[in-house]
């Protein structure tokens, strides 16, 4: 890695390692559901304490799939590029634990609220170290976006009405079949075996259109 690159361009770099995509939308949505029950700037610290805990959640996913993203050259990733070392993006990794832990505790969520994000966090640790591999990896997707609704009402003291719950985990698990379409040849071939893989590509479509339809259906008829 070169030893000059400036802090912007760090910062540039940990953006791209925090998948800005995914981790924008997350932070953008729980911004938008933590207004419904507290206000702009107690929802702004919510959506804080998210922010760090989707950098757990990326920057992990790119430390463990170091090896398998520099054998298929992708070299849009920092660590690939060499953009950022794996020791740099460690050491973020845990400031951003201490961080999302930090930011949870003293916002809105509490000690309950920041309880479920912790079980989200973990759920999604726990794809990026084994469950992409297997069967189970629509779980976490289940368990980590299903946690949002549920952390976010219950430190404001009730619990999501159904319909919530039902959308996040339905459209979140859609997201899972259809974001490895892109890879799906290289994953087979790496041995990342999870669902999608699986089912293939055909199978995974059809499974996204189902849940997306299921989705659409929750929120039209159950809202």
């Amino acid at each position: 890695m070169n030893q000059g690159v400036g802090t912007g361009t760090k910062l540039v770099s940990l953006a791209k390692a925090s998948h800005a995509g995914p981790t924008l939308l997350v932070v953008f949505v729980s911004f938008s559901l933590a207004t419904t029950q507290f206000s702009v700037p107690q929802s702004l610290e919510i959506a804080s304490a998210i922010l760090a805990g989707q950098f757990v959640v990326g920057w992990s996913n790119d430390v463990l799939d170091f090896d398998l993203d520099s054998q298929a050259a992708r070299s849009k990733k920092p660590l690939v590029s060499g953009e950022l070392s794996p020791e740099f993006l460690k050491r973020s990794i845990l400031i951003a634990i201490i961080a999302a832990l930090i930011l949870s505790l003293i916002g809105p969520l509490g000690i309950i609220g920041t309880a479920i994000h912790l079980l989200g966090l973990l759920s999604a640790t726990g794809y990026n170290l084994k469950l992409k591999r297997t069967i189970l990896s629509p779980l976490p997707y289940i368990i980590s976006f299903g946690a949002m609704p549920w952390a976010i009402y219950k430190a404001n003291g009730i619990n999501p009405p159904l319909w919530i719950y039902l959308g996040f985990a339905l459209f979140a698990t859609a997201f899972h079949f259809l974001n490895v379409l892109k890879d799906l040849q290289w994953d087979i071939s790496q041995g990342i075996l999870g669902a999608p893989q699986r089912l293939g590509r055909s199978g995974s479509i059809g499974v996204a259109a189902c849940l997306l339809i299921l989705g659409l259906v929750d929120v039209a008829f159950l809202r």
